[in-house]
């Protein structure tokens, strides 16, 4: 396995839920840092990693957790209750395997499911409540889980081995939301460096974006950007049922501009500028727009009088599940859109984008 596939093997498989994002930071900290000109963190553990000394500021941001689940009881025959951490579809959930993160030791599990065997055909129709979930652990009473070293507040992530498909520029994973978006940070710092660039670029690992966008919030406070790019994932439609007007995006096709989402509106003149710039380059790129959900930028572009921002995204498909598809030349287009967006970014530039006069 080659260095950049070891990256997103390991950025992929560490555990990073919401509000326990400490591993996967440290981890982007290893891979960012002889690329960086400064590191730090915020006070709720977001990573910063700033290249360049000069010139606006740059907030290039991705998320560092992920879906997750939490233990909030525990049963009395040994079984776990739990709510999830993030956006998770019902559907996707039961039968599929998650490890149990205790103060001690990483714990296998199973969300538990009952055997079709025993359900009436309505009962096989209907999609189980949440509510009536449980994880077990092959334990037969509380005390045993006790035990064990499980405790309410104990954090549950999915389990999916990074894999690489047949086709070997698509890749499956866990957590690709939105470790996708460490890796092209972290690949456009290694490209960054290597050019000379008119501003100050900060590169954010921000926390807990799966429940509100809140380390965007932090790390806005910390870095006053002049300029947002959120780098996400977004919804890939190239697969089947799904209708084309909720989404038009297709793995390989280049990564999308998000024009809206329900926390924010593409800034115009930085819409222009992303599109000026790959047509330049001649870097493929698809549009997005959603009517739910929302990324980082939402918070940030919110930031004193306003920060211009824009949301670049590679298309994924079965986001918010224990596995989900993203194709390697996305990933590179990204990144070559980022960097040339970048290199245009001087203060004159800046400038007339804050001031609404970028046309």
């Amino acid at each position: 396995m080659d260095e950049r596939l070891q990256m997103y093997k390991e950025l992929t498989e560490l555990p990073g839920a919401p509000g326990h994002e400490k591993t996967i930071r440290k981890a982007m900290e290893r891979y960012i840092r002889d690329y960086a000109d400064e590191l730090s963190t915020d006070n709720l553990g977001g990573l910063i990693a700033r290249i360049g000394n000069r010139g606006p500021k740059i907030m290039v941001a991705a998320h560092l957790d992920e879906v997750a689940f939490i233990i909030t009881s525990i049963t009395q025959e040994g079984f776990l209750k739990f709510l999830p951490l993030g956006g998770w579809w019902n559907q996707v959930m039961l039968a599929q395997r998650v490890t149990i993160h205790t103060k001690k030791e990483v714990i296998d599990g199973v969300i538990g499911s009952i055997p079709p065997h025993v359900l009436s055909n309505e009962e096989r129709r209907k999609p189980v409540e949440l509510k009536d979930m449980f994880i077990d652990i092959g334990a037969t009473s509380r005390e045993e889980v006790i035990e064990f070293g499980v405790s309410p507040g104990d954090i549950v992530i999915p389990v999916c081995p990074f894999t690489v498909m047949k086709n070997p520029k698509v890749m499956m994973a866990k957590a690709w939301d939105n470790r996708v978006g460490i890796a092209i940070i972290i690949e456009l710092f290694k490209r960054l460096r290597q050019v000379d660039i008119p501003n100050r670029v900060f590169g954010v690992g921000t926390i807990q974006e799966e429940l509100g966008m809140r380390g965007a919030k932090t790390a806005a406070y910390t870095i006053e950007p002049d300029i947002c790019i959120a780098v996400d994932v977004g919804v890939s439609g190239d697969t089947p049922n799904i209708k084309e007007k909720d989404a038009q995006a297709k793995l390989g096709k280049g990564p999308l501009l998000l024009l809206c989402d329900s926390t924010m509106i593409a800034h115009p003149g930085l819409l222009r500028l992303c599109i000026e710039t790959a047509g330049k380059y001649n870097i493929p790129f698809q549009y997005d727009a959603l009517p739910g959900g929302g990324t980082d930028a939402g918070r940030v572009h919110l930031y004193g009088k306003g920060v211009p921002s824009i949301v670049t995204a590679v298309p994924a498909r079965y986001i918010h599940s224990h596995a989900s598809l993203v194709h390697q030349d996305d990933i590179d287009n990204t990144v070559n859109l980022l960097v040339e967006i970048i290199k245009g970014l001087d203060e004159k530039t800046v400038s007339q984008l804050k001031a609404d006069e970028y046309y």
